[in-house]
């Protein structure tokens, strides 16, 4: 299977936000689709935490991406209409320079000594991926959870850069819920003596010095709040395991859910570096477009300027929920945007992006072909 991964080479120094700078840094994308003549056909995806660049699957990996069923030729994100830029974030471990890279200065991986990260420094290494594309202008830039706090950071930073934008699922500012929970998976992984601040084996094969327990606890939390109440009682129940699938010893896993979580943990724990984790749950917690306001967070959505929006919540999602998506939409339209908001009622929670994909192509897909036929 081949890679269609891209690399970018960043202007070095690469200044971060919260001060310091990387050296030799890069960020990995993959694109589909075609550039057209006037160069004014590109779309932006900003991914949530986890998520790598391959978006969908494309000749070079035709393995399936992470949102395989929303974007292709045909599909909502129409590939055979759009040139399609999915980058993947500074400080993620699926390609881009991240704690578990090289720093060219030691020889050795940055782990902590690795700068302070910001959803800022996220945004401006994707506007350095269209920039060296040579596109000027997106046709629409969506941002998907935390890519959706990134790409307000885009619009902020590089005013112009953006003719409308798609909000899936995000906030303007993290609230106290979120930053509970975020606080409490960073916990987990800090408490796992493997952890060892920051300094575990990378490539440690099963077994090695990891906090795998520090991972697994972590994602277990953030799956619960990835759903919702609505969804566990409907697929769980209370329902138990059978007698030989439960764990043989005191207070051991008895209740399907459990397995469920527990099977989502340990697809998770080798699959994302956890000093990646720390770094990007903390600049999720950072982001706060009330910065750029005076201390307000519709002072700060009315600087950015574009055409048209749409902006896309779930009544369900408690991470990021519905309240805050009336507020993008708010400060947008007040800022002299068209704004379209769309409220759905999926039973997934904030993972209903991801999930219920019909609602989603409609709402997706029906914005795209207006702004093409515009």
């Amino acid at each position: 299977m081949g890679d269609a991964r891209r690399y970018l080479p960043l202007p070095s120094p690469f200044a971060m936000k919260r001060g310091g700078a990387l050296h030799g840094a890069h960020v990995a994308y993959e694109t589909w689709g075609t550039l057209n003549a006037a160069r004014d056909n590109a779309l932006l995806v900003l991914t949530g935490l986890s998520p790598s660049a391959h978006m969908t699957s494309c000749e070079e990996d035709p393995a399936p991406g992470w949102w395989q069923e929303m974007a292709g030729p045909g599909k909502a994100i129409d590939t055979a209409r759009w040139f399609v830029i999915c980058v993947n974030s500074l400080g993620s471990d699926k390609g881009s320079t991240c704690p578990a890279s090289i720093d060219p200065a030691t020889g050795e991986p940055y782990r902590l000594s690795f700068p302070e990260l910001a959803l800022e420094d996220v945004a401006n290494a994707a506007h350095a991926v269209v920039a060296s594309l040579g596109i000027g202008q997106l046709a629409c830039l969506i941002g998907c959870s935390m890519g959706g706090m990134s790409a307000l950071a885009y619009m902020l930073l590089h005013p112009g850069s953006v003719r409308a934008h798609i909000s899936v699922d995000t906030a303007p500012q993290a609230q106290p819920f979120a930053i509970a929970i975020r606080s409490l998976q960073r916990e987990a992984i800090r408490l796992d003596p493997h952890w060892n601040e920051g300094r575990y084996d990378i490539h440690a094969e099963e077994g090695g010095s990891y906090p795998d327990i520090g991972m697994s606890i972590a994602r277990k939390l953030g799956v619960i709040t990835y759903r919702s109440a609505m969804e566990w009682n409907g697929r769980f129940a209370r329902i138990r395991l059978d007698p030989e699938q439960r764990e043989d010893e005191p207070f051991g896993r008895e209740f399907q859910v459990e397995s469920y979580l527990e099977g989502h943990a340990q697809r998770f724990v080798r699959h994302f570096d956890p000093n990646s984790y720390l770094y990007l749950s903390r600049a999720s917690d950072w982001f706060d477009i009330a910065e750029y306001g005076h201390g307000s967070v519709l002072e700060g959505l009315k600087r950015i300027r574009i055409e048209e929006a749409m902006v896309i919540g779930v009544s369900t999602d408690i991470l990021f929920p519905l309240q805050q998506q009336e507020q993008i939409a708010e400060g947008l339209e007040a800022a002299g945007a068209r704004v379209e908001f769309v409220a759905l009622d999926s039973p997934q929670g904030h993972d209903a992006f991801l999930v219920d994909i019909d609602n989603y192509s409609r709402a997706i897909g029906g914005f795209l072909n207006r702004l093409t036929a515009g």
